[in-house]
C-alpha cells in the first residue's frame, strides 16, 4: 500500500461512509473513518491522512470547525468539503477557511475518486523546460521544490491547492489562461467545475499575497476570460 494514498472519511452516515470506502478501496486507497468531529481530529492528529473527506453537518460540532483546526495543524494536506447544501454562501465559507473542493450530495462516486486523485497528485509542475525551482517577482518568491511561498521575506502560508494555484500562475507570467486552462491543469480532471471555486481560491491568494488584495498587483482579471499573472521580475 503507498503510504501517499489513506484517505480519511468524515461523515456521521453509515451508508455513505461504507459506499465512499468501497470507491476508495477498489482504487486502491487505505481508508480511515469518523462519525464525528472529534473523532476525526483523533484520526487526523494519530494517523495523518494524506487527505481528508469532511461532512460540513456533524453530530458534534460543523464540518467547518475541523476544516479550521486541521489547518492550523497542516496547511497542506487536501481537504474536500461534502455536504447536500449547495448554497453559494456554504461553498464561499468552505473554500475560505481553507478547504481545497466542495462536492455536493448526492455523491457521484467516480467523480469523487477522480477528484481525490487529482489533489493527491503532486507532480503538476515537473518539467525543468517549463518550471524553474524558485519563481522570484518583486517582493514575492515562490520556492518549488520546497513548496514555499514568501512576502517581503515572511512566509506566507498556503494550501495545497492554493500553492498548486499561485505556482501555475506565476510560471506562466505574461499569459492569459482560461477558467478551463486552469481546471485541468490545477484541479487535473475534466469534470466540470463551478466558476465560484477557481474565484474563491483567486480571492484567497490576493489576499495573503497581495498588499492591497482590492488592487492586486500580481494577479490580474481578464474580463470573459480568466486570469493573467504579472510578468514584471526584481528590479
Amino acid at each position: 500500500m503507498e503510504s501517499s494514498r489513506k484517505v480519511l472519511i468524515v461523515d456521521p452516515d453509515p451508508p455513505t461512509r461504507r459506499e465512499i470506502r468501497a470507491a476508495c478501496e477498489q482504487e486502491g486507497y487505505q481508508v480511515l473513518e469518523a462519525d464525528g468531529s472529534a473523532e476525526a481530529m483523533r484520526q487526523f492528529e494519530s494517523s495523518r491522512p494524506n487527505l481528508i473527506l469532511l461532512e460540513v453537518t456533524l453530530p458534534d460540532g460543523a464540518g467547518f470547525d475541523v476544516c479550521r483546526e486541521v489547518r492550523k495543524i497542516d496547511p497542506a494536506v487536501p481537504v474536500i468539503m461534502m455536504s447536500t447544501r449547495s448554497d453559494e454562501i456554504d461553498v464561499v465559507v468552505a473554500l475560505e477557511i481553507g478547504a481545497d473542493d466542495y462536492v455536493s450530495k448526492p455523491l457521484r462516486l467516480r467523480e469523487l475518486v477522480a477528484r481525490m486523485t487529482a489533489h493527491l497528485r503532486r507532480t503538476r509542475f515537473e518539467s525543468a523546460e517549463a518550471m524553474r525551482s524558485r519563481l522570484e517577482f518583486r517582493e514575492l518568491v515562490i520556492d518549488v521544490n520546497e513548496r514555499r511561498t514568501y512576502k517581503s521575506g515572511k512566509e506566507v502560508e498556503l494550501t495545497h491547492t492554493e500553492f498548486d494555484l499561485l505556482t501555475f500562475l506565476a510560471s506562466n507570467a505574461g499569459k492569459v489562461l482560461s477558467r478551463e486552462k486552469i481546471l485541468n491543469s490545477i484541479w487535473g480532471y475534466e469534470y466540470p467545475i463551478e466558476t465560484r471555486v477557481i474565484d474563491v481560491h483567486i480571492r484567497n491568494l490576493r489576499r495573503k499575497i497581495e498588499s492591497q488584495p482590492s488592487r492586486p498587483y500580481y494577479i490580474l482579471a481578464v474580463p470573459g476570460i480568466g486570469y493573467r499573472f504579472t510578468n514584471a521580475r526584481p528590479a
